[in-house]
């Protein structure tokens, strides 16, 4: 049975052409609305603490700003994190790669488990992974008499470092291949190697260009991860000043030392890094979708 609006509007076409006018009207406000929120809600969130970030560190000019930021100690630190960012996601991306080739193209008893395994970084908080590190490798931890034995030291040293940002950044991409690699499955690689191809030519020339955008994309959220990394390494580094600091363990103390702009100056920095970061994140989004 049809109600009496819809009688009408199949008597007089006019309403009808009124209604669905309105209906586009609503939708229109509603994803104004939407969009406006999104807005109001990045300002506050970022925007905001940004714009007080690089103003507390240039508010006292560019001259404190750059006698801040140049300080060695501040140095060391921007130069550490951009060492592990430079160790770390190579590792990462050929971990990323061999794990995703294993449970995409073989299957095997413990196949599921092996890809919640690769879960785990993301649910250990990184302060419970560097005291779990510090447990086995420090001078009181499980292999702590055997590395001092042969005069190995790990903890409170910058290959600590390297080790707690390899293991928090570990997933990433790993997540970003997998589901790309089963949805394309493994034909390509089937017919190069029916042709002849060896299993090198089929990486390099099959399946590393189907990839490639993923893996980059994976790279970057890795770095992101590493240059911001604080937990794990304010465990294992000892946060030695000069030595074993990153960017934002020297954040921490210049505001420890009431060095305010100091702090800002670095965490600045911290924050160009990460723009830079996401602006190659956008980039990468773009052509994964071309």
């Amino acid at each position: 049975m049809r109600s009496e609006t819809d009688m009408a509007i199949l008597a007089f076409p006019a309403l009808a052409s009124e209604k669905t006018s309105l209906q586009f009207r609503r939708r229109i406000w509603g994803r104004r609305f939407l969009i406006g929120l999104a807005v109001v809600l990045s300002l506050i969130v970022l925007g905001i603490p940004m714009a007080v970030i690089f103003s507390a560190a240039f508010g006292s000019g560019m001259g404190r700003f750059w006698l801040e930021i140049t300080k060695p100690d501040t140095m060391h630190a921007v130069w550490l994190t951009v060492l592990t960012a430079i160790v770390v996601v190579p590792i990462n991306m050929a971990f990323g790669v061999c794990v995703a080739w294993l449970v995409t193209r073989f299957r095997f008893p413990g196949r599921r488990l092996l890809i919640s395994f690769i879960e785990i970084p993301f649910s250990v908080s990184p302060i419970i992974a560097g005291t779990a590190y510090l447990f086995l490798y420090g001078a009181q931890g499980m292999l702590g008499p055997l590395l001092e034995s042969y005069d190995l030291k790990i903890m409170f040293t910058v290959p600590a470092i390297f080790l707690v940002s390899l293991f928090v950044t570990s997933p990433f991409v790993a997540r970003e291949l997998i589901p790309l690699m089963e949805m394309q499955g493994g034909e390509d690689e089937e017919a190069a190697l029916s042709l002849g191809a060896s299993g090198l030519q089929t990486f390099f020339y099959v399946t590393l260009p189907n990839i490639k955008w993923a893996l980059l994309y994976g790279a970057v959220l890795c770095n992101a991860r590493v240059m911001g990394e604080y937990g794990a390494t304010s465990i294992v580094s000892g946060a030695i000043r000069g030595k074993t600091n990153t960017l934002p363990l020297q954040v921490d103390l210049l505001f420890q030392d009431q060095n305010t702009v100091g702090a800002f100056a670095a965490a600045s920095t911290l924050a160009v890094l990460a723009l830079l970061t996401l602006v190659l994140k956008v980039w990468l989004e773009r052509k994964q979708v071309d």
